[in-house]
């Protein structure tokens, strides 16, 4: 499972930093870069709601609109294999390369659940859940 936190529908990334002690993240989907950091778990996530309260705040003050916003066009980079299988999966099945991924997204998204457990075999996870 990813090191995710979330605060009032705001989720942040977190890491370690060995050689600083240093627990840091930075908040997602936002149009700017915010980042925390604390030296314990407990300081970390007080950091992480007071940077998402700070950030509120200051985007109603200078009129701005906090979320990120997201086109729906993204590049995807996979091994060669993979999209010619995709390609060849998506012409059979009469659907543009687009449609598949589409699909493919919605689906995943759709059983996350299921998929979170399958990854978390693998050490790996969806989220948010």
């Amino acid at each position: 499972m990813n090191d995710i936190l979330q605060h009032k529908n705001y989720y942040a990334s977190v890491h370690f930093s060995a050689a600083d002690e240093i627990f840091y993240g930075k908040i997602l989907a936002i149009n700017d870069l915010v980042s925390f950091e604390g030296s314990s778990v407990k300081e970390l996530k007080s950091a992480f709601e007071e940077a998402v309260e700070d950030y509120l705040e200051t985007c109603i003050e200078v009129g701005k609109n906090p979320d990120k916003t997201f086109k729906g066009t993204f590049n995807v980079r996979v091994p060669s294999n993979l999209h010619k299988e995709a390609s060849l999966f998506a012409a059979f099945h009469n659907m543009t390369l687009n449609e598949f991924v589409k699909t493919a997204l919605s689906f995943t998204l759709e059983h996350k659940d299921q998929v979170n457990r399958a990854l978390d075999n693998e050490g790996k996870a969806l989220e948010p859940a």
